[in-house]
């Protein structure tokens, strides 16, 4: 069983920064809970987002969902230790993350259309070069721009995929808004659309269909529990508890899991359902 010891960060760690960031969000709803976030300023320029080295996948989930039960963990087969990374680690030791156990690793690609990961390359070749699957992922920001839009700058900064079996499939990080109001002022149809156009753009410039990291409870409350997905993507459930538990309608089981935001490796730690050989399946396609 993995350690639970926190990874070494800087003084201010996440779970500092992620109830400043719930404070935050609250209080953009409370100036405007009526109003719908713009898709552009006043000078018609679009949505950047303030703080995108902050916003990486499970960042908004505590202040929204909190902790589950502890315990051991539960998984009903046999599963793959991995993690997930941004430019909130910096340069990590993939060389110690392999020693330790790790088999695959998600790295933050893009966000919106206006910001790319700076230590993307030392992160997504570093974990390849140490024997590593590793993909890539797009953290969503869909009052920003169309899904087709992200979709593009994601492929075209880092988000591709090859079938050489250590790639896997894009990432769609879709979870609670860091900036205001929880669906980004979309409609559940329109959110629904809105994933539907990223994700068929990644198909048409990839080949694959990206997996969807998201929560039970966001993906309920923002697409209605849609259950149009399960068929093509598969689920990155975000679930900091013993078990996966209730996975959002259209799934039957998880093809990952983020059960903590820290632990053995940097970043936060995440289970493959499966065996490694299926690791390896899915990043041939």
């Amino acid at each position: 069983m993995f350690s639970t010891a926190p990874r070494p960060l800087a003084p201010s760690s996440r779970r500092l920064l992620r109830p400043a960031l719930a404070a935050l969000a609250l209080g953009t709803l409370l100036l405007g809970a009526t109003a719908v976030p713009a898709q552009a300023d006043a000078a018609g320029r679009p949505f950047q987002p303030s703080h995108p080295e902050r916003d990486f996948a499970g960042s908004t989930v505590v202040a929204h969902e909190g902790r589950g039960p502890s315990g051991p963990l539960q998984p009903q087969v046999t599963q793959t230790p991995g993690l997930d990374v941004s430019s909130y680690q910096g340069s990590v030791n993939w060389s110690a993350a392999a020693g330790a156990g790790a088999r695959f690793a998600y790295v933050k690609a893009t966000e919106g259309t206006g910001y790319t990961n700076p230590d993307f390359t030392q992160q997504y070749n570093g974990s390849y070069n140490t024997g590593l699957i590793r993909g890539a992922y797009h953290f969503a920001l869909p009052n920003a721009s169309s899904g087709a839009t992200q979709a593009n700058y994601f492929v075209s900064h880092g988000g591709g995929w090859s079938a050489d079996g250590k790639t896997l499939p894009p990432a769609l990080d879709i979870e609670y808004n860091p900036y205001g109001a929880t669906c980004y002022g979309l409609s559940q149809a329109a959110m629904v659309s809105w994933i539907h156009d990223f994700s068929n753009t990644v198909h048409t410039r990839t080949g694959r269909y990206p997996t969807i990291y998201t929560t039970n409870d966001w993906w309920s409350t923002c697409t209605g529990d849609n259950a149009g997905f399960g068929t093509t993507s598969p689920l990155w459930i975000a679930r900091y508890s013993s078990s996966p538990g209730t996975l959002p309608n259209g799934w039957s089981y998880q093809t990952f899991w983020q059960y903590a935001d820290s632990g053995t490796f940097p970043g936060d730690q995440d289970y493959f359902n499966g065996a490694y050989t299926q690791v390896q399946a899915l990043a041939k396609g």
